[in-house]
């Protein structure tokens, strides 16, 4: 078998990899760092691999096998730009509160916003306060991700949509949540009840 192909074979069985990653199991067949880019640039044009950023690859066998799993790209959504967790369309759809369908992967950051278009999916990064970096938990299963709370999630896509509320009149708030197409009324109590006062107290303080 071909150093090529040996590589990937270990690599079949990966979520994702990196570069460095890479030139590690390279580094048992003696190649040099030229030899690596261009294999790695050779076999994203056949299709061997998929690179999902810079320097982040996955196989192309491993995405094929997981394509329909959500949980997966959720997992991917958090590496990719971290740290991170899902949030926004993307929670509010994951917990049946949104109806309309969003195709992108939507995160919330602390770092800035950015989107990350690849062949498996585009991934979208908003930015939040550091002091707003909360609200989310740990999914566990096969792939484990952070996701936002169904109130933090209605949260942070208001807080993008309004500019983070500026001059935003807190008696609009059910009119604008409706006119999203959001479900409100279908999210358990207690989280509606925490969606209230998180804007509230985000817009008295600020």
């Amino acid at each position: 078998m071909k150093y090529r192909e040996s590589i990937i074979e270990q690599l079949k069985n990966q979520p994702y990899f990196t570069k460095e990653g890479f030139s590690q199991l390279a580094s048992g067949y003696s190649l040099k760092d030229s030899t690596i880019n261009s294999y790695l640039v050779r076999s994203v044009a056949r299709k061997n691999i998929i690179q999902l950023k810079r320097g982040i690859y996955v196989t192309s066998d491993f995405h094929l096998k997981h394509r329909n799993d959500t949980s997966y790209f959720f997992y991917l959504a958090n590496i990719l730009r971290g740290p991170s967790y899902i949030s926004s369309w993307t929670a509010l759809q994951y917990y049946n509160l949104a109806t309309e369908t969003i195709n992108i992967i939507t995160s919330v950051t602390e770092k800035g916003t950015r989107n990350f278009t690849t062949k498996v999916g585009t991934f979208s990064y908003q930015s939040i306060a550091k002091k707003l970096f909360t609200g989310f938990n740990l999914e566990k299963g096969d792939f484990e991700f952070y996701i936002a709370s169904p109130s933090k999630a209605l949260f942070d896509l208001l807080y993008s949509k309004t500019n983070q509320f500026r001059g935003f009149p807190f008696e609009s708030l059910d009119g604008y949540v409706e006119s999203l197409r959001i479900d409100i009324d279908e999210m358990e109590k207690g989280e509606r009840e925490k969606f209230y006062k998180m804007v509230k107290e985000y817009m008295h303080h600020e």
